[in-house]
């Protein structure tokens, strides 16, 4: 956290009392105003209460207008809603309409709902006085919706008592008659004596139409008992216009006259009065109950001023608390970074000391591998040269059976140290898969007879199945499934006393390209425990210390193992009990060799070499080594080809310059100048000639480098012979010695 951070927080910390104290400063004066209006708004209910009416819309308009000078919609609303039903009760409905609509904009953005909904209540009663009774009935549903919470239930029934009135209008009087029930229950509720007694008056309006004149009776008699004693004059003349019309109907007729009469001196009274007399039963509203709603209406808005003033300052202090707590948590997580840099900054002026170290290790390790690599591939140069001659001079078939397995373990050998020489490359998937038709039941069968031996001498019984149905002949790389069983079957050999190893190939399924095979190498020696399973396939791991003592070993098998088969997109799975043994088991994938290519190449050799060509032709073999020399040699001449040898450099570049070769084979490592350095000399008085690096160095590294000194091609050491012939062939036929 920055220091320029913290230092803001405190400001902040500091300046906010300032601002609290500003605030409640401006929010005592708002207070003092909004007392003032709501002050004038309970003198106007008192003048409402007096019959002053005049002076009430007065007190009224003076409560709104400071509200609009102090910007205070709440009582904006409060007293534009006032005012509207004040004059909706003296009959001037422009102003009635002009003072709600204000009071409905103001409220919009206000989250007192039942304001808004007695505002519609107004404007509804305004558009029954202008018979808009759509508009009328759009306005009590808006209402409606907003009152069913029902926290103003004496609201709610004007809603449904509006309503009915609107139906008897529309002469649906049953439905009118359901509306003045509920209008009645929600009266009772809320104690709303007025709201009652009218609604009575319209209930029994409602049945008499339907002709229930009992029920009818019923309901004006409760609505003329509420009337007489809450004295509501208005609706006792009323009530008694209807019991005349009922009584009437009932033939009652002196009952008939007396009420009627009792309205009609109830309108002589009151004929020069603009009361309201002058409208319908569904428009009556007493100047008693304007008064008590609008009082109402000032406490409830004082309540919900107090409630919000008192949750700002809740959130006020509590904003300082949790100001003050994060300012203090950071001021300690400041300390605490501060500390924590100076131990990481020495930390990391460890670890960089520490990767310096491990990058001149890395180094030191690449050279040793190089070196080593080199090293270990010259006297294997040897092996698998000799291994071939000695094959291509007709040994016997036993001697060949031999042989065959000297080949094999030969170039098994090499690529176990191609592999774990460079076990990272392996790791980083960097190892090409090849593509070569090969006979995989025979290669099996080469693996366990190399490891038949130490399996016989350790008393195991060396089994193998292998699925008929399997083509005789796949496509894929021999020597990883070559080095994979022979991780997995010698393991289970050198783990297994006096038992069996099976080595078991079927086949899962097969389709006019590919072939999935499964592969299990079971046997019934030590088994490894189920802690040990989880890392027995890591670089240098075995099932434990004794086992490394009784059976030897690197640890190193099954990790090539696991990484050889995610090159070939498969994994290895492992069922073992400690004790019984242990079943190794994993899928390949291989494509099938074509038809037709089986017929015009009837001896799998996918080399195109034209040995023909190749007879005659003069090469120079430039080897220190004597041994590597006459392999070389051996190899050439027994295919009819002419050879020269140079010891080092020097002689070969005065062999080239005074003699006529067809192709150069260029060794590396030569005492005086090497052979990169022979190359480049060559080159400088002999563009044309194919010259071939014969080497036994990592070729990745070196690649770029062999190119720029003019070598057209490299040949690893060991090599496969017709890998050797192949490379030579190229060489010359893009050199256009023959086409």
């Amino acid at each position: 956290m920055s220091a320029f951070f913290i230092r803001f927080m405190l400001a902040m910390l500091f300046t906010l009392p300032t601002i609290t104290v500003a605030q409640e400063i401006d929010t005592a004066t708002q207070k003092a105003t909004s007392q003032k209006i709501d002050s004038l708004l309970t003198v106007a209910a008192t003048a409402i209460e007096n019959n002053d009416y005049t002076n009430s819309a007065l007190l009224m308009t003076r409560a709104r207008i400071l509200a609009e000078q102090t910007n205070n919609n709440n009582r904006i609303g409060l007293a534009s809603s006032a005012l509207s039903r004040l004059y909706l009760l003296t009959g001037n409905l422009k102003k009635a309409k002009e003072e709600n609509e204000r009071a409905i904009k103001m409220q919009q953005d206000n989250d007192n709902e039942e304001n808004r909904g007695q505002s519609y209540i107004t404007a509804a009663k305004i558009a029954q006085q202008e018979k808009r009774y759509s508009e009328a009935s759009e306005y009590l549903e808006q209402a409606k919706e907003i009152l069913k919470n029902g926290r103003r239930p004496e609201l709610l029934a004007q809603v449904y008592s509006n309503q009915g009135a609107i139906a008897l209008t529309k002469n649906n009087t049953q439905n009118a008659e359901e509306l003045f029930n509920l209008a009645i229950i929600q009266a009772n509720d809320a104690e709303n004596k007025f709201v009652l007694a009218k609604s009575n008056i319209q209930k029994a309006e409602a049945l008499a139409i339907q002709k229930k004149y009992d029920e009818a009776e019923i309901a004006i008699e409760i609505a003329q008992q509420i009337s007489t004693s809450e004295n509501y004059p208005t609706l006792l003349s009323e009530s008694y216009k209807i019991s005349s019309h009922i009584a009437k109907e009932q033939n009652n007729i002196s009952k008939a006259y007396e009420h009627m009469s009792l309205y009609k001196d109830y309108l002589e009274k009151n004929r020069n009065k603009k009361t309201e007399s002058n409208f319908s039963i569904d428009q009556l509203q007493d100047d008693h109950v304007l008064s008590a709603q609008l009082k109402k209406d000032i406490e409830t808005e004082r309540e919900r001023s107090l409630m919000a003033n008192k949750v700002t300052t809740v959130l006020l202090i509590a904003m300082i608390t949790i100001l003050s707590l994060l300012i203090l948590s950071l001021y300690k997580n400041n300390n605490l970074r501060a500390k924590a840099n100076e131990l990481l900054q020495a930390k990391n002026t460890e670890l960089i000391v520490a990767k310096d170290n491990a990058e001149k290790a890395s180094m030191v390790k690449a050279q040793f591998l190089s070196t080593i690599t080199h090293e270990l591939r010259t006297p294997m140069y040897a092996v698998t040269g000799l291994t071939h001659l000695l094959l291509s001079e007709n040994p016997t078939p036993e001697q060949k059976k031999h042989l065959d397995s000297l080949k094999f373990s030969g170039e098994y050998l090499l690529s176990l140290i191609n592999n774990i020489l460079d076990l990272n490359k392996l790791e980083a998937n960097k190892v090409e898969v090849e593509q070569t038709a090969f006979n995989l039941k025979k290669r099996i069968e080469d693996v366990l007879f190399a490891l038949g031996k130490s399996a016989k001498d350790k008393g195991n019984s060396l089994n193998f199945e292998f699925d008929e149905d399997i083509p005789e002949e796949v496509l894929g790389d021999p020597l990883m499934i070559s080095q994979i069983l022979i991780n997995l079957v010698g393991n289970a050999v050198k783990f297994t006393r006096d038992g069996d190893v099976d080595v078991r190939v079927q086949k899962i399924k097969q389709t006019e390209t590919e072939a999935y095979l499964h592969f299990e190498v079971e046997d019934t020696g030590e088994g490894i425990s189920k802690k040990k399973q989880k890392n027995i396939f890591q670089n240098f791991t075995q099932g434990s210390v004794a086992i490394n003592r009784k059976f030897g070993g690197t640890g190193l098998g099954l990790s090539i193992v696991k990484n050889l088969l995610d090159l070939l997109g498969s994994k290895v799975t492992l069922e073992s009990t400690l004790g019984k043994g242990s079943t190794f088991s994993f899928d390949i994938k291989y494509n099938l060799v074509k038809q037709a290519g089986e017929e015009s190449n009837p001896h799998n050799i996918i080399y195109d070499i034209d040995y023909v060509a190749l007879e005659n032709r003069k090469i120079l073999v430039v080897e220190d080594n004597k041994i590597n020399q006459m392999i070389t040699r051996k190899i050439l001449e027994k295919n009819k080809m002419v050879c020269d040898v140079a010891d080092n450099g020097e002689i070969a570049v005065e062999k080239a310059r005074n003699q006529s070769f067809d192709l150069i084979l260029m060794d590396i490592h030569m005492p005086g100048i090497s052979g990169i350095e022979a190359t480049e000399q060559i080159r400088l008085f002999d563009k044309e000639i194919p010259i071939l690096a014969l080497t036994a160095v990592t070729i990745d590294e070196n690649i770029d480098e062999f190119h720029e000194a003019g070598f057209n091609d490299i040949i690893p050491k060991p090599y496969k012979v017709e890998e050797f012939f192949q490379k030579i062939h190229n060489g010359l036929k893009q050199s256009k010695v023959f086409n």
